[in-house]
């Protein structure tokens, strides 16, 4: 399954600058609104010491990191929701993906105009906020009077779809978004289907001067707003990420030392988006290949047979699971046979973060 994560914010914060360097591409990056119409899509590689570990110990031919697709969508302005700019394409772009990234702009520079004349990152946030739930009112008013009309023609669950979407549209018009209502499974699972954008998990993205990745007032307050909505917030300076990008890796360590860093802020922003899907990642391990395979937290065993591929589902025998850390520790599959840290696993079986899988079927 393709994971993507749209990349938002208002027109001249970084977004296509945080792209590039995030996927090394050269898209446009321009100091004036909309000069990304269209969504640009790349897919990125998602960096795991434990896979260069797993390399460095099998030395396989090939190698195939887990990947996660980033979109840079179009600027969004005030009035989006109405249409205004490129809104309602912005707004259908922003559907189509599984989480959102909102870059923010906390940093001070004259050469780059911002769209409203002034760096305030809280009310940037507002504005394309206050777009989205007007975007997604509409939606569940739409939503509210067809449940209205099926309670009339004897609908007998159209009631309790009324009552949560009559709680959804309050919610929302107090200013707070969908995903941070309390919800049961059923109940998520009915707002899911009107793809609503609040309620899609949002990181953001601070994007802040060279010299401001650790003490930055506007930081600090995007930091204060992620804690209270119990999201994640990293402060990236876009212009440093770019510059990496044209470095080698001998180079690229010399420079981040150089700026006191252990590694480039975007690889924190591709694990927020990890964390924010609420994905994990699993290996299969051979002379041939060293593969991450990215799955959903609770997948289980069958489940994650069938991403590899059909027939490992259909013919689904077991599963043959060794812990990273066990199969580190033992020096591979037959050190921890060995050790008893090799085990046969059936069908329920819920995959752990980082386990060494290998299937068993029938074809």
């Amino acid at each position: 399954m393709e994971f993507k994560c749209g990349i938002i914010g208002l027109p001249n914060v970084g977004k296509s600058t945080l792209f590039n360097a995030l996927t090394q591409s050269e898209i446009g990056a321009k100091n004036y609104p909309f000069c990304t119409i269209e969504p640009n899509i790349g897919i990125v590689q998602v960096s795991d010491v434990r896979q260069d570990n797993l390399v460095e110990m099998i030395c396989p031919k090939r190698v195939s990191p887990a990947t996660i697709t980033f979109v840079d969508i179009a600027g969004l302005v005030e009035g989006a929701s109405k249409g205004e700019g490129l809104g309602n394409k912005f707004l259908a772009n922003i559907r189509e993906t599984h989480a959102i990234i909102h870059v923010v702009r906390c940093f001070e520079d004259e050469n780059v105009m911002h769209v409203t004349g002034n760096i305030s990152p809280l009310d940037d946030i507002e504005i394309i906020n206050t777009e989205l739930a007007l975007a997604d009112l509409e939606t569940i008013q739409k939503a509210i009077t067809k449940s209205t009309n099926d309670a009339k023609d004897g609908d007998k669950n159209a009631k309790e779809r009324l009552s949560l979407l009559t709680k959804a549209w309050q919610h929302l018009n107090r200013g707070e978004d969908i995903r941070l209502m309390t919800l049961s499974e059923n109940q998520l699972a009915l707002l899911y289907k009107l793809n609503l954008l609040t309620m899609k998990p949002t990181m953001y993205v601070a994007n802040v001067a060279e010299d401001s990745l650790k003490i930055n007032a506007n930081l600090e307050l995007v930091k204060a707003l992620a804690k209270k909505e119990n999201t994640i917030a990293v402060a990236v300076c876009a212009h440093i990420e770019s510059e990496i990008t044209k470095f080698n890796d001998t180079e690229n360590i010399d420079f981040l030392r150089g700026i006191d860093q252990k590694e480039p802020c975007l690889n924190r922003v591709i694990r927020g988006g990890y964390s924010l899907l609420g994905l994990q990642t699993y290996f299969t391990v051979g002379e041939k290949e060293v593969r991450a395979w990215t799955i959903q937290i609770g997948t289980t065993a069958f489940e994650s047979a069938g991403i590899i591929h059909t027939d490992f589902q259909k013919g689904f025998i077991r599963a043959e699971v060794i812990s990273f850390d066990d199969f580190i520790r033992f020096r591979g599959e037959q050190g921890a046979k060995e050790a008893g840290k090799w085990r046969l696993e059936g069908k329920e079986y819920i995959i752990n973060d980082g386990d060494i899988v290998h299937y068993r079927f029938n074809i």
